[in-house]
């Protein structure tokens, strides 16, 4: 039996310098993705320092590790899981812009104004450290649980890096569940930024660069050419219509409407007609949306765009997830008891959180919600408006409350052995 005023027994419970000290140690370890090995040393002695059992470190990749493990229950309980992604984006620029500030360092996790500052503090290691703050509060509020807790920290999430991004970590860790070497979870919580609200429904993507080639002649005689640049305009202007029509489809209650959105250009270059121009998109997908039928759909209205046989074009995805063009969307239904229950504890944990929210990003949920059918959602301290930035921190209390919220939700849903 569960009191009622366990959030309150927990928030006294909290050891605030250790899970301070825990996030702060989190970042400091540089893991841009490829380096995910600095971090997961660090994870690997927490894990077993905090009474996590069977801990174990695999490379999913050459020298780039993933580390997992568990706390067994007393039996008769659900298992539920915790995930987030060890790597980071780079710093390029940090240093420069903060120069002679005490934010200079990216991987300082300087204390400045009731928040923690550097790479990664967001996104997502404060979602990481809360999982495990959350263990060890529970331990120290003398709470036992009936079912059983996983911890896994995988790696190669981030986009950015040459031969990087493909979601390499997590493949290995459902394959390893898939297997019946992990045990299968009841449930999934991915510690992406949420401010902690909680996210049932997120977005799916796919990334396009699209080649136009023609046939360069001098400017004074440009029926000679075949013109890349204006065949591109007439490619983008076709793609600005199709993402109207794709956002007339339908609305989403929690992530909104589909679209496509063209994030660059280059081409031209020489007092000539260009021959070469590229373009570079990312389309926005709903829950149901087929990743496959889109790019089709899309490519036809490229190729119709330009109508001439003598320029041709060539269409890549460079950044395949769960599908071979992009990731998936994926939604749960946002009234499973669950996410009650999850959006409840935060609640108690923090006046104004614990909201139900869709995830303007992708992340790595629909590799358990749509490849293994097993519910997942996104809940973590931390606001993803300033990940990826110069701007990088979480708030102090935010964070706190996250791990209360969490080993309240821990108790709830797993049960607590009498």
């Amino acid at each position: 039996m569960i009191a009622d005023d366990i959030t309150e027994q927990l928030a006294a419970a909290l050891d605030r310098d250790d899970a301070i000290a825990l996030l702060r140690a989190a970042i400091g370890r540089e893991s841009i993705t490829g380096h995910e090995a600095n971090f997961v040393s660090l994870l690997h002695a927490e894990m077993q320092s905090r009474g996590i059992e069977n801990v174990r470190v695999a490379e999913f990749l050459p020298g780039r590790p993933n580390v997992w493990g568990e706390r067994k229950g007393a039996g008769g309980g659900k298992r539920l899981q915790f995930i987030g992604h060890t790597d980071t984006v780079h710093v390029d620029g940090w240093r420069e812009h903060w120069a002679g500030t005490e934010r200079e360092d990216p991987f300082g996790a300087h204390v400045i104004d009731g928040q923690i500052w550097g790479r990664g503090s967001g996104d997502l290691k404060a979602g990481i450290c809360t999982s495990l703050a959350a263990l060890s509060l529970l331990d120290k509020a003398g709470i036992r649980l009936k079912g059983d807790l996983a911890f896994a920290y995988v790696g190669d999430e981030e986009s950015g890096q040459p031969g990087t991004g493909i979601s390499a970590g997590v493949k290995d860790y459902v394959a390893r569940i898939e297997a019946g070497e992990v045990a299968r979870p009841d449930f999934v919580v991915y510690t992406e930024p949420t401010r902690l609200a909680v996210y049932p429904a997120q977005i799916g993507f796919f990334i396009t660069d699209i080649t136009i080639t023609g046939k360069s002649a001098y400017f004074g005689v440009p029926e000679l050419g075949k013109d890349a640049l204006k065949a591109s305009h007439a490619v983008m202007s076709a793609l600005w219509k199709h993402s109207d029509e794709i956002a007339a489809r339908a609305e989403h209650p929690l992530i909104g409407r589909g679209f496509l959105l063209i994030t660059g250009l280059t081409g031209g270059g020489f007092i000539a007609v260009p021959e070469e121009c590229t373009l570079s998109l990312i389309r926005k997908l709903l829950p149901g949306e087929s990743l496959g039928d889109a790019a089709q759909e899309m490519e036809a209205v490229i190729r119709g765009a330009i109508g001439d046989p003598d320029i041709k074009v060539a269409i890549s995805y460079p950044a395949g997830r769960d599908h071979e063009v992009g990731g998936s969307a994926a939604e749960i239904d946002p009234d499973l008891p669950a996410v009650s229950m999850l959006c409840a504890s935060v609640a108690k944990a923090m006046a104004g959180r614990g909201e139900l929210q869709g995830a303007p990003f992708w992340s790595e949920t629909p590799f358990f919600v749509n490849r293994l059918n097993i519910p997942a959602v996104y809940c973590a301290p931390g606001d993803i408006r300033n990940c990826h930035t110069f701007e990088e921190h979480v708030e102090i209390d935010e964070y706190l409350a996250g791990i209360v919220a969490f080993a309240s939700f821990m108790a709830r849903y797993c049960g607590v052995a009498e």
